[in-house]
């Protein structure tokens, strides 16, 4: 089969010839349909974070297809499911974070396209209990950027309470930016939407965003703060600047919910101002099993609209190299039908 693969993290990915997957007890081999291309993809096969994969690798964490094989002891799926492989790849299901329904916070978890192989290929190998059933008559072009991009902006937008009397700043619209912008929307709250980008901001509009802010030709704190604070700000841009002037442009009592992930790890965090007022900062990772159902539901709902471009596996490199740049308004999505 063929698979774009990471040699070194500072060469482009391969398309080479590889095996295909042979299923042990518990797994399944997907044959894929589409997968997206997340900028989590990037920092894997760049080895920008301190937890780094180990190369060679196939990344791909948004991937959709059709079960091809099931191995032993599955009885969840057969073979013709349409399913999606998350991020989340597996985790222990014993643990307190497993137990408490906060699975994505498992010690022991794998996650696709970074420790194990994902689904920049043809074929990829998943665990059974961990793949997500795709709505029949779902496009899979719009099923995988919600395996990601949904999941993770819909949990976030849970994370931050935001309520129907709220305004909710979204930094950085794209991939994951405009869906957060309809996440907070069908919460009931308005949404503020921050970027760098014309484009992504006139996106944000359609999609229901009431205020724009272009954070390269204006203040965006200074903006926010004139309407009164936001209630939260969640932060998908991958730059500590977003960080920073997403928690300078709270209200008292205002929660920052950190998404994105930059290389540069870290934010300056006012203490003084943190505890006088009031504010609250939370990490939100992806999302579990019951939040990409509840996604897909919501867009099965015609509730969200995915905004994405197809694209070849040959064309990853070029792929990133465009999302890289901010030359994409949202989702890049491999075909490979």
């Amino acid at each position: 089969m063929r698979a774009a693969v990471v040699h070194a993290f500072d060469q482009p990915l391969r398309i080479e010839e590889v095996p295909v997957p042979e299923p042990a007890h518990g797994q399944v081999v997907v044959r894929m349909e589409t997968c997206g291309i997340c900028h989590t993809d990037i920092h894997a096969a760049h080895g920008d974070w301190p937890v780094k994969p180990a190369p060679p690798f196939i990344p791909g964490h948004e991937g959709v297809g059709i079960i091809d094989r099931v191995g032993e002891g599955v009885t969840t799926y057969a073979e013709g499911d349409r399913v999606a492989i998350p991020w989340l790849g597996y985790a222990c299901g014993a643990c307190e974070y497993c137990a408490s329904g906060r699975e994505t916070l498992c010690a022991k978890q794998e996650n696709s396209g970074y420790s194990v192989n994902g689904a920049y290929a043809e074929y990829a190998l998943a665990d059974a209990s961990f793949v997500g059933a795709v709505p029949e008559g779902m496009d899979p072009l719009d099923a995988a950027p919600l395996t990601c991009a949904g999941v993770t902006t819909y949990k976030a937008v849970k994370v931050s309470g935001a309520r129907s009397t709220d305004l909710v700043a979204v930094y950085g619209i794209g991939g994951l930016g405009h869906l957060a912008v309809q996440y907070a929307r069908i919460a009931g709250a308005s949404v503020a939407a921050v970027d760098l980008i014309d484009s992504k901001l006139e996106l944000a509009t359609a999609l229901g965003a009431e205020y724009v802010f272009n954070a390269a030709t204006e203040d965006p704190v200074e903006g926010i703060v004139e309407l009164g604070g936001a209630d939260q700000a969640i932060v998908l841009a991958v730059s500590p600047t977003a960080c920073e002037q997403a928690y300078r442009s709270l209200k008292r009592g205002g929660t920052l919910v950190l998404v994105g992930l930059p290389a540069d790890n870290v934010m300056a965090l006012p203490i003084f101002e943190t505890v006088l007022g009031g504010i609250t900062v939370t990490g939100s990772i992806v999302g579990t099993r019951v939040d990409l159902a509840e996604t897909f539901q919501l867009h099965m709902e015609g509730r969200t609209q995915v905004v994405r471009e197809s694209r070849r596996l040959e064309d990853v490199n070029e792929s990133f190299e465009q999302i890289e740049k901010g030359d994409v308004d949202a989702r890049l999505v491999i075909d490979f039908r």
